[in-house]
């Protein structure tokens, strides 16, 4: 597989859509990806590695060049990537890290020399919380290092629960992870220090998020890239009875009032969808076809003050740029009410994440 150019990823294809519409971009990363992990990425033939090899470097300057392609992005949203973690120190300590080093990114972006966008305002990071109660420390090391910004924990919980070819990537993190008894030790350690928890899982896993939603009623919990519904490979012969499955599993995840949704991450290799890497690129008019039976019924079921749009960025530009993206989501958002779009685009993400912007 040949690897995309930068100039494939970050030429703007055509006209900003809404360009005065306030946004909130309430998902997206920073890294240096080593030679080590793209490597092994090569090595297994990932579908993933020309996107991330072509975005291998995503720090300051890459992000802010692409929050100023012509949308109204007014902050965003940090989640954790396993980035810049302390090289020495304590194993379960050297996550704090990547909250310093975020951090100082943001204190950059505050001070208004490089603009007026809030560039990571609300910092999503990684404490292991299978380490049950001893994860407290951690957890109040984080909120030090991340100031008025920390809000919430992210741990990869994707499982390849099913043992199928198109998920083995994900094989090494155990099934059932989410009623673990020690990671909901840990788990139970966020509502009282005020902290949300973003979960991501696949698509099979979801039943998992409603039994952990009914556990713990009083922590918020924000289910990234709509539940990553999975249909590449060999599971693509079961689109139709996996759909059913996953608009079933997000009816009863709305029933848990503390939970949220994050519309996309489905510029990813996990959809099966045509625009991944389609030759020439799909226009956001094409994309939002494909995406529409996922981020529709999640605005109705939940509602729009349940929901925001996130770029999942880096990540989803297998699929389109940056300003594409933001297309995307104005075209399936065209038919909502003003008060709804500002919930999807902004608010929600402001209210959830409780941004000081």
């Amino acid at each position: 597989m040949t690897a995309l150019t930068p100039s494939e990823i970050d030429t703007p294809i055509e006209p900003i859509l809404e360009p005065d519409l306030p946004i909130i971009d309430a998902h997206h990363h920073l890294w240096y990806l080593a030679g080590s992990f793209l490597d092994q990425l090569r090595t297994r033939n990932d579908p993933m590695y020309p996107v991330l090899s072509a975005r291998s470097k995503y720090l300051f300057d890459e992000v802010m060049a692409d929050l100023s392609t012509g949308h109204n992005i007014r902050a965003t949203v940090y989640v954790e990537a396993n980035a810049m973690y302390r090289a020495e120190g304590r194993e379960e300590m050297k996550s704090v890290g990547e909250v310093e080093f975020v951090n100082g990114i943001a204190a950059m972006a505050a001070s208004g020399a490089f603009g007026e966008v809030k560039l990571c305002a609300g910092i999503v990071g990684n404490a292991n919380l299978r380490l049950g109660e001893h994860v407290e420390p951690i957890l109040n090391a984080q909120i030090q290092a991340g100031g008025e910004r920390y809000r919430g924990v992210r741990n990869i919980t994707a499982s390849n629960s099913e043992g199928k070819g198109a998920l083995r990537a994900f094989s090494a993190i155990a099934p059932g992870i989410l009623a673990d008894s020690r990671f909901r030790a840990g788990f139970g350690k966020l509502q009282g220090l005020g902290l949300s928890y973003d979960a991501v899982v696949f698509q099979p896993q979801l039943p998992e998020v409603i039994d952990l939603a009914r556990a713990f009623p009083q922590t918020v919990i924000i289910l990234n890239h709509v539940g990553i519904p999975i249909y590449v490979r060999e599971h693509a012969t079961e689109r139709k009875e996996r759909y059913r499955k996953w608009l079933g599993d997000i009816r009863s995840l709305a029933g848990c009032r503390n939970v949220f949704v994050k519309l996309g991450g489905l510029g990813q290799a996990f959809g099966g969808f045509k625009a991944f890497r389609s030759e020439p690129p799909a226009t956001s008019e094409q994309i939002a076809q494909e995406w529409k039976p996922f981020l529709e019924p999640c605005i109705e079921i939940f509602g729009a003050d349940r929901c925001m749009f996130e770029s999942n960025f880096p990540v989803d530009s297998g699929s389109c740029s940056y300003p594409v993206l933001w297309n995307v989501f104005k075209r399936i958002a065209a038919g909502v009410s003003v008060s709804e779009k500002a919930a999807l685009f902004s608010s929600t993400a402001q209210r959830v994440y409780r941004l000081n912007v």
